[in-house]
């Protein structure tokens, strides 16, 4: 759902997205309407601030499992639900719609902190039946977004992780994940932790735009420094992939990666499922409206004539002419660059270690009796 072309796309400050779209299960929704009335042309009447919402949330589980064939792992912990971030074309902003809040930017402002999720991840993994296998931490929304500062639920999760010598993953966008080297560098002692970078783009002015509130490209291969000198294996995602946005530096952002220690490389197209579609054709015309014909046209053709296809095996790298070209080039970059002689996939994680934790006591007064 979009606005009347006579209103005008407006960018807010800090945000990417530019409206509180409708959720695809409201039952009533309200839309713009140009009224013929002139409004008053001001930055603070047509892009008002928004503050950031936290809401705290005692979590009924914690490990969401899955089995599809492209994603590279079975079960992943994620202890927020939102992220400020702010990216536009996220594709975890339809789980909003769920909450009855808007995928846009309540998805953005609206968060939800899970501050029970070192508890629960404990009480799971101490199940007898539970078989370890490597978890991906904070993959539907960062678990280094900038709320991580305050609630600390990730530094806690990966608390949990060191002391049961589980084995994870973990992909970010924020420097932030500097500050628990204490915690990552023993795990990846013991080949128990590896780390992801996304980096979308080398420009600070395009990046500031595609996702407004995480850390800057330089900042990130910094900390990707780091951890790589405190011998915790760092890979980076080029993710996502823009047609006439960001493609053209997908060499220059795996050398830089490469010279910042990263290992392991990926990428991943531009995915566009439900409520994103919108939400990212609405920041083209806010952000580059010279090119926004050009660029959905080019998504259509890598999707079989639609905004999005979720088939496995090519709803992360679109087909045709142009997929095709990404993928060569991807694969001349990587080969050049000795990311295949560094092993260009995540290393094989430990699972043999793993030492699950005491059950919890049992809430009776009493206590257990076994």
């Amino acid at each position: 759902m979009g606005r009347p072309d006579s209103i005008p796309h407006v960018a807010i400050k800090g945000r990417g997205s530019t409206t509180h779209l409708p959720g695809r299960f409201e039952s009533t929704v309200s839309e713009a309407v140009d009224d013929g009335w002139e409004a008053e042309e001001s930055e603070e009447f047509l892009a008002p601030r928004l503050r950031t919402e936290v809401r705290a949330e005692t979590a009924r589980s914690i490990i969401s499992r899955n089995n599809s064939p492209d994603v590279g792992f079975s079960q992943s912990v994620n202890p927020y639900r939102g992220c400020e971030h702010g990216c536009s074309y996220c594709f975890a902003r339809p789980s909003h719609a769920y909450l009855n809040l808007s995928p846009g930017l309540d998805f953005e402002t609206k968060l939800f902190a899970k501050t029970n999720a070192a508890q629960l991840l404990r009480k799971e993994l101490s199940k007898p039946s539970y078989v370890p296998q490597p978890i991906a931490l904070g993959i539907n929304t960062d678990s280094y977004q900038p709320i991580e500062r305050k609630f600390k639920l990730t530094r806690q999760l990966i608390e949990v992780m060191l002391e049961t010598r589980h084995p994870f993953s973990l992909i970010t966008k924020n420097a932030l994940v500097e500050r628990d080297i204490d915690l990552l560098a023993p795990l990846a002692e013991q080949n128990l932790v590896s780390v992801h970078f996304s980096v979308t783009s080398l420009d600070p002015h395009l990046s500031s735009k595609l996702e407004p509130r995480a850390a800057a490209p330089h900042a990130r291969l910094r900390a990707m420094r780091r951890l790589h000198d405190a011998g915790i294996p760092v890979g980076v995602m080029v993710a996502p992939v823009i047609p006439w946005i960001n493609d053209a530096e997908l060499e220059a952002v795996l050398e830089a990666a490469r010279d910042a220690g990263a290992s392991s490389a990926g990428y991943v197209l531009l995915r566009l499922p439900l409520e994103v579609a919108p939400l990212f054709r609405d920041w083209l015309d806010t952000h580059y409206p010279d090119r926004a014909t050009h660029v959905m046209s080019t998504i259509n053709q890598l999707r079989g004539g639609k905004d999005y296809d979720s088939q496995f095996g090519t709803r992360m790298r679109g087909q045709g002419v142009y997929a095709d070209l990404l993928a060569n080039r991807f694969k001349l970059a990587r080969r050049r660059l000795g990311f295949d002689a560094q092993n260009s996939h995540w290393p094989k994680l430990d699972c043999t270690k793993f030492e699950r934790p005491a059950p919890p006591k049992a809430d009776s007064p009493q206590g257990s009796l076994f």
